[in-house]
């Protein structure tokens, strides 16, 4: 298809580096780090060679658990070098999320960092594997986690059964550059290179399976409808582990040649302080980020003229924060981007001279090469201009599929293609569209995905609960936050402080439920299908009796 590029994520690199060598690729302020392209690629291709030391082979699985680090995006680039998939593990994951990505993935290798905001890694992963402790570094055998064998820690200190990071580079050294070249002719862009977990809606999360020409090829686009050239310096506080961070932040940066400005973990202050330093004109972000650094205190203060585009994403863009952001921040040519994982993730997204409201009111026109129809839920009938219906897309950027999980495949992607996305929407006669609804369960907390059926999951396995349904509900800050409805066994008590303790070390914090609510029963049709939207409207009307009170 014409306008399309065939080419896998090494490949992009050697070109990108070839042609603007000097341009600075990485910066990461508060490290005071700092790559040019060719530097960063020559880096890229040494952590590969150490990869492939490891015994990591094509198609192998390598999981990354941490923060927006140096080696979260040295990995990225050097996978897509030499074939292993990366598997991306959400920084906020517990014990139980952890040991079921790692088992379900098939996980040969963890890169993991020793902690994050107080919670420690290196005791989670001892807990899960516990064969670690005894192992020598690269030879685990663990009866849970078959498939593991490495495990690589951040950082200067040893632990046991694990690699330092500086291992690996020196093993890089092993691998000589005819070796190394040989795998790298042996990718192919359409080979899988990324594996992103995405929460099940009906139960646990799916692997969804992205190649290299499903990611380079969306990432062009996007950097195409925010008109990035070589020139420009994305700053990227979203994190990697989302599609968000690592395709329309660093991977759309490299097909452009832009500079990406990285900030580890989201503070308003550190990304309006790299703004600044590093001249960014562009920023990424969710609405409550944008919010958090309009309202900082010292927002005045910060040299801001520079920022002309940027991604708003993953969750509705109230009016009044777009206009800031254009008038306040400076970036008149900001973007709205809709999509989801199993598409790349990009679907439709503004263009930089589309009028405001448009870009408030509306997520944009289709991608270029991005086939996008309305369809009659439940079916494959495409409805007229303005009538609601889900919306089906179509093209190179649907997902390879669910790992394992065939029948979640067909489900998802119809025989002609197209990938039901679940949303409701509305398409004007211009092509742009409007996302109206959900027919999923899909509750989306400060732009993090959340499904009721995973969290119910985890409620089941509590010994006091006979059953349980979780619905979104409104909120003023994250846009919705989950409530759970639990009827309790017979005979059994449990308090709502005590139900969330249960589930502080097993599940990210952001899916524990913020009100949790006792009953002996749940709304029914005439046919015994439970009513989720009346216990929405009875869960809202609590929560504002609650606030009149005074008690939240």
């Amino acid at each position: 298809m014409p306008g399309l590029i065939h080419k896998t994520i090494g490949q992009l690199l050697d070109e990108v580096a070839g042609k603007y060598p000097e341009n600075d690729a990485v910066v990461f302020p508060n490290r005071k780090l700092r790559y040019s392209y060719e530097d960063f690629n020559r880096h890229c291709q040494q952590v590969a060679k150490g990869f492939m030391k490891l015994g990591l082979e094509k198609g192998d699985h390598l999981a990354v658990w941490t923060s927006n680090q140096p080696e979260w995006l040295s990995a990225q680039f050097a996978t897509g070098k030499m074939g292993a998939v990366l598997v991306t593990v959400n920084t906020n994951f517990q014990t139980a999320e952890l040991e079921y990505l790692l088992s379900h993935s098939d996980s040969t290798t963890l890169i993991l960092m020793e902690s994050y905001k107080g919670t420690s890694y290196v005791d989670m992963l001892y807990e899960i594997v516990p064969e670690l402790k005894t192992s020598e570094p690269g030879k685990l055998q663990s009866k849970s986690l078959p498939f593991l064998k490495n495990v690589v820690i951040l950082g200067e200190k040893r632990f046991p059964g694990m690699f330092l990071w500086s291992d690996i580079m020196r093993l890089g050294l092993e691998i000589d550059d005819q070796t190394f070249a040989r795998r790298q002719a042996e990718l192919q862009p359409d080979d899988v290179i990324n594996m992103q977990y995405t929460s099940g809606t009906t139960g646990y999360p799916k692997g969804v399976m992205l190649s290299h020409y499903n990611l380079i090829n969306n990432a062009n686009s996007i950097a195409t409808c925010m008109k990035l050239t070589e020139k420009d310096r994305l700053c990227i506080p979203v994190p990697f582990f989302h599609t968000f961070g690592c395709v329309l932040g660093t991977l759309t940066s490299v097909t452009a040649g832009t500079t990406m400005v990285i900030v580890e973990e989201f503070q308003a202050e550190q990304v309006l302080e790299a703004i600044e330093a590093e001249k960014c004109t562009a920023l990424h972000g969710v609405p409550t980020m944008f919010i958090a650094e309009l309202n900082h205190p010292d927002f005045e203060k910060y040299d801001l003229t520079s920022l002309r585009t940027g991604i708003m994403a993953g969750s509705t863009c109230p009016i009044e924060v777009m206009k800031a952001v254009t008038e306040k921040m400076g970036a008149k040519e900001i973007t709205i981007a809709y999509g989801q994982t199993e598409s790349s993730p990009v679907i439709t997204q503004t263009r930089t001279n589309d009028p405001l409201e448009i870009r408030v009111a509306t997520v944009g026109r289709a991608l270029p090469n991005v086939e996008v129809k309305i369809v009659e839920p439940g079916t494959n009938r495409e409805v007229p201009s303005d009538v609601e219906g889900e919306l089906c897309t179509r093209g190179y950027h649907v997902m390879r599929g669910y790992y394992k999980n065939e029948k979640g495949t067909r489900e998802a992607i119809d025989d002609e293609g197209w990938l039901h996305t679940g949303d409701l929407a509305v398409l004007d006669k211009y092509g742009y569209c409007r996302i109206v609804g959900r027919l999923k369960d899909l509750i989306i907390r400060g732009g993090e995905n959340i499904y009721p059926r995973e969290i119910e999951e985890y409620f089941y396995q509590h010994p006091k609960v006979l059953d349980v349904q979780v619905v979104g509900v409104p909120d003023e800050f994250f846009g919705e936050e989950a409530m759970a409805w639990v009827i309790l066994k017979e005979n059994e008590t449990a308090s709502e402080v005590e139900i969330k303790e249960y589930f502080k070390r097993k599940i990210s914090r952001q899916k524990i439920p913020r009100y949790i609510q006792f009953c002996e029963g749940f709304p029914l049709t005439a046919s015994g299908k439970i009513q989720k939207f009346k216990l929405r409207q009875m869960g809202l009307e609590l929560i504002n009796a609650r606030v009149l009170k005074g008690e939240s």
